[in-house]
């Protein structure tokens, strides 16, 4: 973390701990209808409640909070992870994933007819973040919506680009068939917008292992969905302090990862985006 990120992250922290846990486990007032699903890793248990209660800060909640661990871990969960189950944020187990992609492949199984929301571990998200993205939704309801997007780049010659050289986009309401959304940031998914091979453990495993974006914007493609950034798009979330000691951005980003895993995508699909 930067040094200029310390402060904010550490006040952002101090607000979320402050907060009685029965005003943030009520379900009263206003519930979306979708559910926001992630995971995590052993790492970062210790600080994962942080992201949780900013879920549960929502100025609208979602119907449910999953967070999809491995079997293994069921032991290690901090009281203060566990003190926030209830009626809105729940702890699932299975025992088959340990890659990032099982933040929204558990839920697609077992909640195909819903809105899922996706987000990351390691954040404090906005209180607005949940209805911002809503909102979005009900403008765009078969369009999968994300607030921070890369595109994908080719070069001259139609030769993919580094990943390092797909820019961050910076224009608000866009809709482009390279546009990727970038997970972070939160991506909202309808029901129905991936393709039928989104659950195929052993294909992604063979093709994205460590790149769950990638995997998760070639099925919205194959199903013929579009990807918008938001039109209003969210304040970034704030990382939490000390999340960063385990990360996949080493091999992904600096090492090209990304490249390698689109390209390997685009050549078992035989497509171009």
């Amino acid at each position: 973390m930067k040094l200029k990120e310390y402060i904010p992250a550490m006040k952002a922290a101090y607000r979320l701990k402050k907060i009685p846990l029965p005003t943030l486990k009520a379900s009263t007032g206003k519930l979306l209808p979708l559910i926001v699903t992630l995971t995590s890793i052993p790492s970062r248990l210790g600080i994962i409640d942080l992201t949780i209660r900013s879920l549960l800060n929502q100025t609208a909640k979602p119907e449910k909070i999953l967070l999809w661990l491995n079997e293994d871990l069921r032991n290690q969960i901090p009281k203060k992870l566990t003190d926030l189950e209830g009626d809105i944020f729940e702890i699932r187990y299975q025992t088959e994933l340990t890659c990032s992609h099982r933040k929204l492949i558990y839920s697609l199984v077992e909640f195909p007819e819903t809105t899922l929301v996706t987000c990351d571990d390691d954040l404090i998200y906005t209180n607005t973040w949940l209805e911002s993205l809503y909102k979005e939704h009900q403008q765009h309801p078969k369009s999968v919506i994300a607030n921070e997007c890369r595109m994908i780049s080719y070069d001259t010659e139609g030769k993919l680009l580094p990943y390092k050289q797909w820019k961050m986009q910076k224009d608000a309401n866009l809709a482009d068939q390279k546009l990727l959304p970038i997970g972070y940031g939160g991506v909202l998914y309808p029901a129905h917008s991936l393709h039928g091979d989104v659950t195929n453990q052993s294909l992604f495993l063979q093709l994205t292992p460590k790149a769950d974006d990638l995997w998760f914007r070639m099925m919205s493609f194959l199903q013929g969905t579009e990807v918008r950034r938001a039109a209003t798009p969210s304040s970034k979330p704030t990382p939490i302090a000390g999340s960063q000691k385990i990360s996949l951005k080493k091999t992904n980003v600096r090492q090209d990862g990304n490249r390698e895993q689109w390209q390997a995508l685009c050549d078992h699909y035989n497509v171009k985006l």
